[in-house]
């Protein structure tokens, strides 16, 4: 395979490269998305749906007001969405266990399944663009993704913290 990889522009804060990076983000964001947006219609699911099932199954038992502070959504639609989820069996909720008015929310066997299956293919894609890429152009990537995420989000990423509890 040829090496695709472009040689740094010094001049990459110029108007073209930043529109160009724009433009590349949001191409990838289609073509990163694409795959689970088709697995997701044939339940009648969005892109809402899917940031749901990913980080409830990242964390297991965390509370709606925690996954309203991630998807950064109203209440009333994260409500709408949990409500399909739960009516539909993806998702399953209890009360917390010091607090019963807590709602906890966790996957089912099923939403577990659908989950694994948005992630699969995701997983695939990101990887292969890492191998691709090599382990500096990651270690740049992920620098450039921690600068575009809001400075309270970031800490999530830092410091060692273990997936899903950050």
């Amino acid at each position: 395979m040829a090496d695709n990889r472009i040689a740094a522009n010094p001049l990459f804060l110029r108007e073209e490269e930043l529109r160009q990076g724009i433009e590349m983000l949001f191409f990838a964001y289609r073509d990163f998305t694409g795959k689970a947006d088709l697995m997701l219609a044939e339940y009648g699911f969005g892109r809402a749906h899917h940031r749901a099932i990913y980080f409830i199954g990242r964390q297991p038992g965390m509370t709606v007001s925690a996954l309203l502070d991630i998807l950064k959504i109203t209440k009333q639609s994260l409500n709408r969405v949990l409500g399909e989820l739960i009516r539909q069996g993806f998702v399953g909720r209890r009360a917390g266990e010091r607090d019963r008015r807590q709602r906890l929310l966790e996957l089912t066997p099923k939403g577990a399944e659908l989950e694994r299956r948005l992630s699969d293919a995701q997983r695939v894609l990101l990887a292969d663009a890492y191998r691709a890429a090599g382990a500096d152009a990651v270690e740049g990537f992920r620098t450039v993704l921690l600068g575009l995420i809001d400075e309270p989000d970031r800490a999530r990423f830092l410091h060692g913290a273990p997936p899903g509890r950050r």
